[in-house]
């Protein structure tokens, strides 16, 4: 920008619009598309670098403004990474059959998980149908009778043994409701109990004695029957189990074959076989319970029975239902605990919680293991112990499942203990400025997890090459966004208001998000008047549109200050008054308003009193601009006497809080006007800070502080004499709307740059601010002359005050 010439009105031609970009184009559709994002290469070289390196520790916080592009460069950038990066194992959980309570993870090369699921359910399958063929085929039953036939023919054997001695001894085995009973025998009939008395005596003793030893013989042949039962059975379970060792085998061959060479799954195999032989009848059980019977027919074969979950694979993550390419790139828009680390889940049977290996479900961790996981900050951090979760599974390198229930001890119920599952990825968290730094310096942990750090700007430097780089981001933007292009004029349009939301003539802003905005209702706009691209006139109704949407507030506050609700004057002079600018924002509205700012003054201590601190509504900004003032009066007036001034300094109708010190000229000029009882212009406004030295300091928000004052000068009617005084600083931050420019072309309004106290006194009071002469003092008609007048004669009645005698009430 050229050379300022303070205290005069500056030239609309020389400030920056639309008309400074000369365009080479017709639309955007005829520029390059843009890769990257302008302006963050310092940024972009962070994200890179953690996109690549495959140390640990170099996490990534990418901060900056919201809006700048954060999210989607960080996406894009490590989705290109990602495709280079290979494919990460899959993880499966199986159970473990000596401890249902601690299922197994087991990683699997890529895509091969599904596989491996796939074929035990086939194995299942077959079982279901191939177990029961088994037990009911002629070879089984053949056997299985020849094994029941060998006993029944022993024990056969030896009760005809018996039988045949019985006979000998005349005495008969009697089966009876309770079992065997032995009885003497009179041919084939049972001797009767009276004629058994009537026998001789030697030939009774005979009888009985024979009685007893074919009673103690059928006693030892029935105690032998349990045994050989016993021994029936072991036979036949050991014919079973090497049944259903021929059907499990040959079911599970397949799963033996593919899987040959990986350890932990031909492991989980074998335990596997041995749980199936062992518990063959599972495969035998119908719908609404067991059968009675060993083995009972067979049901159906579906994997998903309830008896057959032991053997099912928990597939946690699998590349057959993902990418087929490449490292996953997961961005976790929930970052609660469960959502992050996984959760078990729980069925209710019978009154009771229930689970098993099959109800664990996989988190964000688990689904990005191997490649990256975007997460906003902000949202991690007040998700109940997700940080902290992240950050553990970061430091162990493992992903442990578990509740927040488990942590804090709050249930009881009986739950899985999941082996932890190997963790290793890159972690990008997406945050502001300031929750970075209250991390940095609150959390040891948080320096040591994320090394990187990719800082958005949110501006960048105007020149002629940064505006074709901008031209075609917003070309690329249009064309993702499915948008018409836009024209040279539209775009130069577009790059204006960027300036202006910088605020800086000098700077693009790169709050890409507040752009898309408009370029979309200006595309909505040229669509409906049927334009094949998007131009300048649409861009400006869009910005005129947004502005009178958000326009409310600002209205009710014109509204009020037109009918002299709020009193602000725009013509005439007062002493001690003056217009102040301040700028109001609430939501995404942001705009100026005058206040108008009066001082009092009298002779006193040398106190210079802030109203708005005495009644706590001065924020520490605005009461450290006041005393500014003190020091500025001190060192620029009577240095050689007491300060004997009391001075008062208010906000007019100000009833909420004041922050800031842009409106400290403006005190400091109603504090001078006030001493030097000269009246102020009240067709001028003020903003600015001032320094002890005199020195006019830079402001935020000029803009709208210009354009608030001129709103209500417009209303009431432009005179010509109207204007701002704004700090010479800001003048590079100038980016007016076309209204107020027009008004300066036409000489209906001022914008006057300054860069000292003197100039601008000078300027609102009409006089000479004085410069002091070889003897001193200051010109006795300047401002500085008159103050220094009135400052003398304040010390001089103040010592004459403290030299009149007490009264005499008072006197020792």
């Amino acid at each position: 920008m050229d050379q300022i010439l303070t205290g005069q009105p500056l030239n609309p031609a020389d400030l920056t619009g639309e008309q400074d970009f000369v365009l080479d184009f017709k639309t955007t559709a005829d520029l390059e598309p843009l890769e990257d994002w302008p302006g963050q290469d310092r940024a972009l070289e962070a994200m890179r670098l953690a996109a690549e390196t495959d140390h640990t520790g170099f996490n990534l916080y990418v901060l900056g403004m919201p809006g700048t592009g954060r999210h989607s460069a960080a996406r894009r950038l490590l989705s290109q990474a990602a495709a280079d990066r290979p494919r990460p194992s899959d993880q499966v959980y199986v159970n473990r059959f000596d401890d249902p309570r601690r299922p197994i993870a087991i990683a699997l090369p890529p895509g091969r998980a599904g596989e491996l699921r796939d074929t035990l359910r086939k194995a299942v399958n077959d079982l279901a149908n191939d177990i029961p063929a088994i037990f009911e085929s002629e070879d089984y039953q053949t056997r299985r009778r020849a094994i029941e036939d060998s006993y029944s023919e022993g024990h056969e054997k030896q009760m005809g043994t018996l039988a045949d001695m019985a006979r000998d001894k005349c005495v008969a085995i009697v089966r009876t409701p309770m079992g065997f009973g032995v009885a003497p025998r009179k041919g084939e009939e049972i001797l009767p109990p009276e004629e058994y008395e009537k026998l001789p005596k030697d030939k009774r003793a005979r009888i009985d004695a024979a009685i007893d030893e074919v009673r103690t013989r059928l006693e030892d042949i029935l105690k032998e029957v349990p045994k050989g039962l016993k021994a029936q059975r072991r036979e036949v379970e050991e014919l079973n189990i090497s049944m259903a060792r021929e059907g499990v085998d040959a079911a599970l061959a397949e799963a033996f074959q593919r899987f040959e060479g990986h350890a932990d799954v031909t492991a989980h195999l074998n335990a596997m076989r041995a749980d199936m032989i062992d518990n063959a009848e599972l495969f035998l059980i119908r719908e609404d319970g067991p059968q009675a019977g060993a083995f009972p027919v067979a049901t159906s074969r579906h994997y998903l029975k309830p008896q057959f979950q032991r053997y099912a694979v928990n597939v946690i993550v699998g590349q057959d239902t993902g990418p087929q390419g490449g490292a996953p790139v997961i961005e976790e828009s929930l970052p609660t605990l469960a959502n992050l680390i996984g959760r078990i889940e729980y069925t209710s049977e019978q009154g009771a919680l229930v689970t098993n290996f099959t109800m664990i479900r996989p988190g964000a961790l688990h689904r990005a293991n191997g490649g990256f996981l975007i997460l906003d900050a902000a949202q991690v951090l007040t998700e109940p112990l997700a940080w902290d979760a992240l950050k553990r599974s970061l430091k162990s390198g493992e992903v442990a499942i578990y509740s927040a229930g488990e942590r804090f001890s709050l249930i009881s119920t009986e739950t899985l203990d999941p082996a932890p599952i190997p963790l290793k990825l890159r972690v990008v968290l997406v945050g502001d400025r300031l929750l970075y730094y209250l991390l940095s310096a609150l959390d040891p942990d948080f320096g040591r997890l994320f090394k990187l750090e990719a800082d958005f700007d949110d501006r960048m430097p105007r020149s002629a090459e940064s505006a074709l780089l901008f031209a075609r981001l917003i070309g690329t933007a249009a064309q993702t966004g499915g948008l018409r292009g836009v024209t040279a004029e539209g775009v130069a349009r577009l790059l204006a208001e960027s300036l202006r939301l910088a605020d800086d003539s000098e700077r693009f802003t790169l709050n890409l998000a507040a752009l898309d905005d408009i370029l979309r209702e200006a595309d909505h706009r040229a669509g409906k008047a049927g334009a094949g691209s998007i131009g300048r006139d649409e861009i400006e109704a869009a910005i005129a549109a947004a502005e009178r949407r958000a326009g409310r507030l600002r209205e009710l506050g014109q509204e009020a200050i037109a009918r002299a609700t709020l009193l602000i004057d725009t013509d005439g002079t007062r002493i001690g008054q003056v217009n102040a600018l301040s700028v109001m924002e609430v939501g995404k509205t942001r705009f100026g308003r005058p206040t108008r700012i009066s001082a009092r003054v009298r002779m006193g201590t040398g106190k210079v009193v802030d109203i708005e601190r005495e009644a706590e509504l001065g924020g520490p900004i605005h009461s450290k601009g006041v005393m500014i003032l003190s020091g500025y009066l001190a060192g620029q007036y009577a240095p050689d006497l007491p300060m004997s001034l009391w001075a008062s300094v208010v906000f007019e109708q100000s009833y909420g809080g004041v922050e800031g010190d842009s409106a400290s000229a403006a005190e400091l000029f109603a504090l001078l006007s006030a001493l030097a009882e000269l009246p102020i212009d009240q067709s001028f406004a003020v903003t600015g800070s001032v320094n002890q030295f005199g020195d006019v300091q830079a402001i935020g928000g000029v803009n709208e502080k210009i354009e608030g004052f001129f709103d209500v000068c417009s209303t009431r009617g432009l005179t010509g004499r109207q204007g701002v005084l704004i700090p010479a600083a800001n003048v590079k931050h100038l980016v007016l709307r076309p209204r107020v420019r027009a008004a300066m072309a036409n000489g209906d309004f001022r914008v006057i740059p300054i860069a000292t106290v003197d100039e601008g006194i000078a300027q609102l009071t009409g006089k000479p601010a004085g410069v002091r002469g070889t003897d001193g003092l200051y010109p006795g008609d300047s401002v500085n002359g008159r103050v220094e007048a009135r400052l003398f004669a304040f010390a001089e009645a103040r010592r004459r005050f403290g030299q009149r005698p007490a009264p005499p009430e008072d006197r020792a």
